[in-house]
């Protein structure tokens, strides 16, 4: 003998209430109000400290923003950073494709390079190419141990603009190198095994499928390491090369007004970085189709 229970019975559902008639109650947040209140304060009051105290000298500021000598130094930082950004990512794809390969001898020369320029000092790595006659007379180029069949005298082969362009770019790209193989490690294995299923050459399937993809992991890293490469600029001055630094430098030096001339540099700083963040946002933007909307 078995007991059994009568199914339960739906209650009928309530009868629908005039939605106009409900009170909407908007959600309140004091504490963001009170943030909100308080940073408009401190932007006010630093703003004002701004305008008002004579000790930034804007007059100053006035006179060198736009000076020749200034323009001058702005160009040549931005040469050097192009020139260190263009070369140092060429390598860097190359170094990071070298240890994505098979070959446990490429692995080992890009991991090798990567380890070490990581290691050494950027401002140590300048003054190593901007000394290399001291070390090094001529290049000759022969049999290894051997005679030489050509050679050239270093003391002229490379000068101060050729040592930092060399330098930053070297340095540049031990980290573009793990900002690009970062980049590729994050596409999905599953598509290049479905690429080389339909047959696709090895060379489209980096050009058309991964490098798409992996620039939307590539992009964000690899536009901080410009930016820091660009402000980095300034140490070059160790070598008395010409940029935006060390003429404010030399400047100051001479008519002691070291804070608007400071000013003039971070104020230019400021207005290329920005640039480069707008230039990065459409770029970006460029890379997102298809995956935000």
């Amino acid at each position: 003998m078995s007991l059994t229970s009568d199914p339960p019975v739906a209650k009928p559902a309530p009868p629908p209430e005039d939605l106009g008639a409900l009170k909407v109650v908007p959600v309140r947040h004091p504490w963001r109000w009170a943030a909100v209140a308080g940073t408009a304060v401190l932007l006010t009051q630093f703003v004002h400290g701004l305008a008002t105290n004579p000790g930034w000298e804007w007059e100053v500021f006035a006179e060198f923003f736009t000076a020749d000598v200034i323009l001058k130094a702005v160009w040549i930082t931005l040469q050097l950073t192009f020139h260190g950004t263009a070369l140092g990512f060429a390598l860097g794809i190359v170094l990071a494709f070298m240890r994505l390969s098979a070959s446990p001898f490429l692995r080992a020369v890009s991991f090798g390079y990567v380890w070490a320029f990581r290691s050494i000092p950027l401002i140590v790595q300048l003054l190593f190419w901007f000394n290399l006659a001291y070390l090094y007379k001529e290049v000759q180029f022969g049999i290894p141990f051997g005679p030489g069949f050509l050679s050239f005298d270093t003391m002229g082969l490379v000068g101060a603009m050729s040592a930092a362009v060399l330098g930053l770019a070297l340095h540049q790209a031990a980290y573009a190198a793990e900002i690009v193989r970062g980049g590729v490690l994050a596409v999905d294995s599953g598509q290049l095994e479905a690429a080389a299923a339909l047959g696709i050459p090895r060379l489209r399937q980096i050009r058309r499928i991964v490098l798409p993809q992996a620039m939307r992991s590539i992009l964000p890293n690899a536009a901080n390491e410009v930016i820091s490469l660009f402000k980095g600029t300034s140490i070059v001055s160790v070598m008395a090369i010409g940029e935006l630094f060390y003429e404010v430098q030399v400047i100051y030096g001479r008519n002691g007004r070291v804070v608007p001339l400071l000013m003039v540099a971070t104020v230019w700083y400021i207005l290329l970085t920005s640039a480069l963040s707008v230039i990065q946002y459409y770029v970006e933007r460029h890379f997102a189709k298809g995956t935000t909307r």
